[in-house]
């Protein structure tokens, strides 16, 4: 990111899908070791999310750094899946993309942002609550060891 090419985010088009399975890729292969299997992300059906609106893009100067899937789930917005490149790390991008979807919850009436991360990525345990998420639970959902944040919404 730099002054001439500010961060901007918009919903993912299927000409994206590739993409973001690569962002996949990037961001979550190295935890395949640890947790004995893939992490859910690299099992999601993008295209879907795509058709149905839930896919969200960051991106500068037309170069794609990173993605949400979110939607609305019981009474909240779910940040269900998030990921940006190696190179857009540190540049905002993820903070960026978590907004988009504490905005889309707003303009729903919706109360909160609920999310979930795996135990093993402890860098984003530390991340979450940075941006004002608090840990509600741990449990083990779907074969995986889970832990549950969530962030009111003014």
């Amino acid at each position: 990111m730099t002054a001439h090419h500010p961060v901007l985010t918009r919903p993912a088009t299927p000409e994206d899908e590739p993409a973001i399975r690569a962002c996949v890729r990037a961001a979550f292969s190295g935890y395949v070791a640890d947790m004995g299997r893939e992490p859910a992300p690299m099992a999601a059906d993008y295209a879907a999310h795509i058709a149905r609106g839930e896919a969200h893009v960051a991106e500068s100067g037309g170069r794609f750094l990173g993605y949400a899937v979110f939607f609305p789930e019981d009474g909240a917005m779910l940040l269900d899946n998030i990921a940006v490149l190696p190179e857009g790390h540190g540049q905002g991008v993820g903070r960026i993309l978590v907004t988009l979807c504490e905005d889309a919850a707003r303009a729903r009436g919706l109360p909160a942002v609920r999310l979930f991360t795996n135990a093993k990525m402890t860098a984003n345990q530390t991340f979450y609550p940075h941006l004002g998420f608090v840990r509600t639970g741990r449990r083990i959902e779907d074969g995986f060891d889970r832990v549950f944040f969530e962030k009111r919404l003014a």
